[in-house]
């Protein structure tokens, strides 16, 4: 008898068992491994086990050729067959990184905090302090955010954006005002709540009480796709940086769809001082096109490392009669013309450039200019900036 309860336990067990653990993981890895490291001064320490290794070397974010070391750091095999290497005190911010392993770029399977960057598929990490704590949940009230579709002229299929609504949103009857915010060139409507941590600065703002309570609407710039890779009627296509309605003005001609979807499905103020509307790089060039083409309706407007006309070869009207309409926004007026740029960012030319457009028309703005350049870590700081300044 206790024999046989015996086997039947085990059996028992190993059905149970599997049940029990919930997840089956079949990865092998040294348990006491950390990687990354983030110490309470913000050094940051790397690590990867891999005995049969000939050469690993950390790729970052905040390398570049000009930088100490290039833009790639060795790291040094121990006896154990651990690659270590450690960063001194970095930034505070949020930063992104791979591992080149035998001349391979690889993720660190240590670290399970992934983000996609247009095609590409990095490891992130967070500092301590400063800024870098708007990027990081904490014990605040949460907004949600919500990936909606709309019917749209330029697509046989509706269009998914992205949009974030505050706290207490869903239990309440209060109307919010509303910020467009664009994407750059092979951004997508995530990359503004993944690589621009849209929801975490929102409710940390809003916590703070350094923001209105407002409504966050991302779009997908590009309109040869419907949605973001694998969202869309286009299936597992190749991700790539530039698509061909890139600078073809048919984000911008038929932007007001957006607006429209949005009036009409959440709680939100419809007038001009109730509006803002921003973007980087491509998205800051849709943004000035969208908001001189359609005077009188976004009383903000936020220029973050702003690209111009993308294609000077295309005919289109939200192009051509520019100059028409950005007299016609500086005669009905606004609130805030915000313009953020890097003092190395390649743009720097082309928004300065456009700076003395507005100079010589006598159009009033206001100009941040920072160190750095083309990147997440400006924009994400222009965010918080230019959202400080809204619908007050």
């Amino acid at each position: 008898m206790k024999r046989s309860f015996l086997i039947l336990f085990s059996l028992l067990f190993s059905f149970v068992c599997p049940v029990c653990f919930g997840q089956e993981n079949i990865a092998k890895r040294p348990e006491q491994l950390l990687s990354p490291e983030v110490k309470a001064d913000n050094t940051v320490v790397f690590r990867l086990y891999a005995p049969e290794a000939k050469s690993v070397a950390l790729l970052g974010n905040w390398m570049d050729a000009n930088s100490p070391g290039g833009n790639k750091r060795e790291m040094e095999k121990g006896a154990n067959g651990v690659w270590t290497v450690e960063q001194p005190a970095m930034a505070r911010d949020l930063f992104i990184y791979n591992f080149l392993l035998d001349g391979v770029r690889i993720s660190d399977p240590l670290n399970v905090y992934q983000i996609r960057d247009v095609g590409n598929i990095f490891n992130y990490f967070i500092t301590h302090g400063g800024q870098a704590e708007l990027y990081k949940n904490h014990v605040v009230p949460h907004g949600t955010l919500s990936k909606r579709w709309y019917a749209s002229s330029l697509n046989a299929a509706e269009r998914r954006l992205s949009v974030y609504t505050p706290p207490g949103y869903e239990a309440g009857k209060q109307k919010y005002p509303v910020l467009y915010l664009l994407h750059g060139m092979g951004g997508d409507e995530e990359a503004w709540p993944t690589l621009g941590r849209v929801c975490q600065i929102m409710d940390n703002l809003i916590a703070a009480g350094r923001i209105v309570p407002m409504i966050v609407v991302m779009p997908n710039g590009h309109t040869a796709n419907s949605a973001a890779p694998g969202y869309s009627e286009r299936g597992e296509y190749p991700v790539t940086f530039a698509s061909p309605d890139v600078g073809s003005g048919a984000m911008e001609s038929t932007f007001m769809e957006v607006v429209a979807f949005t009036e009409k499905n959440y709680r939100v103020k419809k007038d001009k001082k109730h509006r803002a509307i921003a973007g980087l790089s491509m998205g800051g060039s849709h943004s000035l096109f969208i908001a001189a083409a359609n005077a009188g309706t976004f009383d903000y407007v936020g220029l973050f490392s702003a690209a111009f006309r993308i294609n000077d070869k295309i005919k289109q009207a939200v192009y051509d009669d520019f100059p028409a309409n950005l007299q016609r926004q500086k005669e009905k007026g606004y609130r805030l013309y915000w313009i953020g740029m890097g003092k190395t960012d390649f743009l720097y030319q082309v928004g300065a450039d456009y700076r003395k457009r507005l100079d010589e028309m006598g159009m009033s703005y206001s100009y941040y200019e920072s160190e750095g350049g083309h990147t997440w870590s400006n924009w994400r700081d222009y965010l918080v900036k230019f959202s400080e300044q809204l619908f007050r």
